[in-house]
C-alpha cells in the first residue's frame, strides 16, 4: 500500500512543481510582455523609437519563451530553438537588427502564443491547487471553522450553514484531492501541447537550420580531409620519400665502389637494408593512420581493445554492439577513441581508464573516461577539437566533462545503422 501511494505521489509532486513554475512564469510575464510588444510596435512611427525598442522587448520575450521550452523538456516534450541567426553587424538600435527581428517568423509566433499561453499557464495551478484545496476538507478545517462560528466557503457551500454541510466537506475534499493527484497532469499536458504548436520551429525553419548545419559540418569535413591529405603528403615527403632517396643514393654509390672497395660496398648495402626497413615501417605506420588493418580485420571492438592494450595503464573495454557500423563511421569512432586514449596516456595522470561502446535507438555511443586530474577541454587546433569536427561530419556530437580533480569523461554519439548482427554482445578488459 505504501509503495503504491509513493508511486502516485512522486509524479504528482513533480507535476505540481512543474505546473507551479509554469503558472508563475506565465502570470508574471506574458501579459506584460505582450503589452510592451504592442507599445513598441505602436511607437515605430513616433520618431523611430520603436525601431530600437521592439528588438529589446523581443529579447525579453525570447528569454521567457526559452524558459517555457526548458520546462517542456523537463516534461519530456522536446522543443528546438527556432530563431534565425543574427546577421553580422546587427547591433541594438540599428535597422539591420530591427529587420532581422521582424523578418523572423518565430518572433510573431512567440507573440501569438503569449496571451493564450497565459491562460493555459494559469490552468497549470490545478495540480497543486486541487489537492491543497481538498486537503483542507480532509483535515476538517471547514468543520473546525464552522464550529467556531466562522463562515467558510468550501466546494458548493457558501457559507456553510449547517454542521451537515461542514461534514460533507470530508468526501468532497477526498474527491478533490484524488482528482488533483490523478488528473492534475492534464492541464500541464494541455499547456505543453499548445506550446508545441507555436514554439518549436516550423518545418521550413527546421529545413533552413538543417541546411545551415550541414553547410558548416560539410565545410569542416572538407577542411579536415584537406588537412589529412596535407599530413599524408608531409609524412611521405619527410619520412619514406627521404629514406628512399637516401637508399637510392647508397645503392648508386655502391655501384661505383663495387670493384675498388668491396668493404665500403658491404657497409653501404647494410645501411641501405636498414634504410629500406625504416622506410617500410614508416609506410606501414602511414597506412595504419589512414585505415588501420586491425579495424578492417577485427572490427571496431577488436580495434578498440588493441588501442587499450597500447595505453600504459589498465583500460576496461565494454562493448555492446549487435552488429557492425558502416566503414566511414567505424573509422571516425576508432580515431576519436584513439585520440581520447592518447590524451589519457599523455596528460591525465590517471591510474585507470575505461571505454564503453554501445548502440541503441539508431545511435552509436562511445564513452572514454579516466580517474585522472581532469581539466581537459577542446581547444582550437587541439586533438579534441579535431575529433569534434570529425564526428560532426556524420552529424555526431562530443561532450567533454572534466572538472578539476577529475574524473574526465568524453561522450561521443552519432547516428548510424548496424549490419551483420551477432548473437550476443561481448565485453572484455584490456
Amino acid at each position: 500500500m505504501d509503495a503504491s501511494v509513493g508511486v502516485l505521489l512522486r509524479p504528482a509532486a513533480v507535476t505540481a512543481a512543474r505546473g507551479l513554475l509554469i503558472a508563475l512564469l506565465s502570470l508574471a510575464t506574458h501579459v506584460a510582455l505582450f503589452v510592451l510588444s504592442l507599445v513598441a510596435l505602436a511607437l515605430i512611427p513616433a520618431f523611430g523609437v520603436g525601431f530600437a525598442l521592439f528588438p529589446v522587448v523581443t529579447v525579453a520575450v525570447r528569454f521567457c519563451v526559452g524558459l517555457h521550452r526548458r520546462l517542456a523538456r523537463w516534461g519530456g516534450v522536446a522543443m528546438a530553438t527556432p530563431y534565425l541567426p543574427a546577421p553580422a553587424g546587427a547591433r541594438f538600435g540599428t535597422w539591420r537588427r530591427f529587420r532581422w527581428v521582424v523578418g523572423d517568423p518565430a518572433t510573431w509566433r512567440d507573440l501569438a502564443w503569449l496571451l493564450p499561453g497565459a491562460i493555459t499557464g494559469a490552468l497549470c495551478l490545478a495540480p497543486l491547487a486541487l489537492p491543497m484545496y481538498g486537503l483542507e476538507g480532509l483535515i476538517g478545517l471547514p468543520l473546525i471553522l464552522h464550529t467556531a462560528g466562522v463562515d467558510y466557503g468550501y466546494g458548493p457551500f457558501w457559507p456553510l450553514d449547517t454542521t451537515f454541510e461542514a461534514l460533507l466537506c470530508f468526501p468532497i475534499g477526498a474527491l478533490l484531492a484524488a482528482g488533483g493527484l490523478i488528473a492534475g497532469r492534464w492541464p500541464v499536458r494541455l499547456h505543453e501541447t499548445f506550446a508545441g504548436l507555436l514554439l518549436p520551429p516550423t518545418r521550413g525553419a527546421e529545413l533552413a537550420l538543417r541546411v545551415r548545419q550541414l553547410t558548416v559540418t560539410r565545410a569542416e569535413a572538407v577542411d579536415a580531409q584537406a588537412a589529412e591529405l596535407r599530413r599524408i603528403e608531409r609524412d611521405l615527403h619527410d619520412g619514406a620519400q627521404a629514406r628512399l632517396v637516401a637508399l637510392s643514393m647508397s645503392i648508386g654509390l655502391a655501384e661505383q665502389l663495387v670493384r675498388d672497395d668491396p668493404e665500403a660496398v658491404r657497409r653501404l648495402l647494410a645501411e641501405a637494408r636498414e634504410t629500406s626497413g625504416q622506410a617500410l615501417a614508416e609506410l606501414r605506420g602511414l597506412v595504419r593512420g589512414i585505415h588501420p588493418p586491425v579495424l578492417a580485420e577485427r572490427g571496431l571492438p577488436g580495434a578498440v581493445r588493441a588501442l587499450a592494450l597500447a595505453v600504459p595503464l589498465p583500460v576496461e573495454v565494454t562493448v555492446d554492439l549487435p552488429g557492425r557500423p558502416a566503414a566511414p563511421v567505424e573509422s571516425a569512432v576508432y580515431f576519436a577513441v584513439a585520440e581520447a586514449l592518447a590524451n589519457v596516456g599523455k596528460h591525465s595522470g590517471a591510474t585507470r581508464a575505461w571505454v564503453e561502446l554501445r548502440h541503441a535507438a539508431g545511435r552509436l555511443t562511445a564513452v572514454v573516461g579516466d580517474d585522472g586530474r581532469g581539466g581537459a577541454a577542446p581547444s582550437a587546433g587541439g586533438g579534441l577539437a579535431g575529433t569534434g569536427r570529425r564526428l560532426a561530419a556524420f552529424d555526431g556530437t562530443m561532450a567533454v566533462t572534466s572538472p578539476a580533480g577529475g574524473p574526465t569523461v568524453i561522450s561521443m554519439e552519432l547516428p548510424c545503422a548496424l549490419s551483420s548482427p551477432r548473437i550476443s554482445p561481448s565485453s572484455g578488459t584490456g
